[in-house]
């Protein structure tokens, strides 16, 4: 292959771009690949987990395979016409899309069907909506749409600054009441994450962040199931069939991963000694059958897919474009954080919080919210460039 072939073939891999109209590329090819990866690796590690429960269910290894396939269709058909839509149309609808998911949870509240004890579905026949994943992404949009407008009040004001707290706990509230800590612990920290890189005061922080804990230690106390869970996961030997068992399951199928694994369909934990193995512990059951290297190569591909969101709201920052800056960030942050609370809950480092591990896990919601903010990120990637294109055309020789 000769010289210019393999450049060709590079450029069109990775999707890198020079400022002239010769070398353009529209958006990050990279970003889409690792993205897609992980897609699959998702789906196959579904199948892998899922084959024993829905054997149970219906009869059926392939049933949650085919349900997955079926929410990752309607996902890339979502981001098709997502990809089209400008990121202008996405701010001026952000209050809209916040004042919808707040409709959305209060009724959930109301007719939502129950799993485990805690009702956060709404079902329309076969298919059920989980309102929590779309009051991220929108709560993400209203606060960047806020920063743009109210940025150096957010900056020299306490009450600018607490005015987006506010909205966060209203958000806080309805989920509670479902109830799910874990999505307002990810809205919490995104939402003070975001208010740092807008250049809010420390003192600030300080006092959000005790009043933050004071609040989740005086939530953890009042319900005796999530005190259980903290005390599991501090000693889950001295309880491995009782509160403990969840978590030693999934000690277990860490340490029978090793090096390199038990092999693609091998693991034994999946076999409903681990309960939500294709769920909240999927990356248990891919250690096991995957091992330590498949666990790394996983984690690098989610840190990428972050690091390139930060690239990208960094950029989008510098072209003066705001509200494509604050919400890139916004979605690493989200993407980072909610990766590092699925695993460390795997690997016995932070309590379990139920929250789905980004792209892999099984969950309709999850994946169509998750894949819509990651073509969000390829859109401000795409108008970013664009604009730099077009400053460098119009620059003067």
């Amino acid at each position: 292959m000769s010289v210019y072939a393999m450049r060709r073939l590079k450029q069109w891999l990775v999707g890198s771009y020079q400022t002239d109209n010769s070398a353009f590329v529209p958006y990050d090819r990279t970003l889409l690949w690792f993205t897609f990866g992980l897609a699959v690796v998702g789906f196959v590690m579904v199948t892998s987990a899922s084959m024993p429960v829905g054997q149970r269910l219906a009869e059926d290894p392939f049933l949650f395979a085919k349900r997955d396939g079926i929410y990752m269709i309607v996902a890339l058909c979502l981001a098709l016409v997502t990809m089209r839509v400008p990121m202008a149309v996405w701010q001026r609808y952000s209050s809209l899309m916040l004042f919808g998911s707040i409709l959305l949870l209060l009724v959930v509240l109301a007719v939502g069907s129950s799993v485990n004890g805690a009702s956060r579905w709404i079902a329309f026949g076969p298919l059920r909506i989980q309102p929590a994943e779309l009051s991220k992404l929108a709560l993400f949009c209203y606060l960047s749409s806020y920063l743009v407008r109210k940025v150096e009040e957010v900056r020299n004001n306490f009450w600018g600054f607490c005015k987006p707290m506010g909205v966060m706990l209203i958000l806080a509230v309805l989920l509670l009441l479902q109830p799910d800590l874990g999505t307002v612990v990810v809205l919490f920290v995104t939402t003070l994450a975001l208010l740092f890189l807008a250049g809010a005061k420390i003192w600030q922080f300080l006092a959000i962040i005790g009043t933050g804990i004071a609040a989740v230690v005086m939530l953890i106390i009042v319900e005796p199931y999530r005190v259980r869970r903290i005390t599991s996961f501090l000693e889950p030997w001295e309880d491995p069939f009782g509160s403990g068992y969840q978590l030693t399951q999934s000690l277990m199928a860490f340490g029978r991963g090793d090096l390199l694994g038990q092999g693609l369909g091998n693991s034994v934990q999946k076999l409903e000694y681990l309960p939500e193995a294709h769920t909240d512990f999927i990356f248990s059951i891919l250690a096991e059958e995957l091992g330590y290297i498949g666990v790394v190569l996983v984690l690098l591909m989610v840190f990428f897919i972050a690091f390139r969101a930060m690239q990208i709201g960094r950029r989008a920052l510098l072209l003066d474009q705001r509200f494509s800056g604050f919400l890139a960030c916004s979605i690493g942050i989200w993407f980072t954080f909610q990766t590092l609370v699925n695993v460390g809950a795997a690997a016995g480092m932070l309590p379990t919080k139920g929250l789905t591990l980004p792209l892999i896990s099984y969950g309709g919601s999850s994946l169509i919210i998750m894949s819509t903010a990651i073509v969000m990120l390829l859109r401000i990637d795409y108008e970013s460039r664009l604009a730099q294109a077009q400053a460098f055309v119009r620059s003067p020789k």
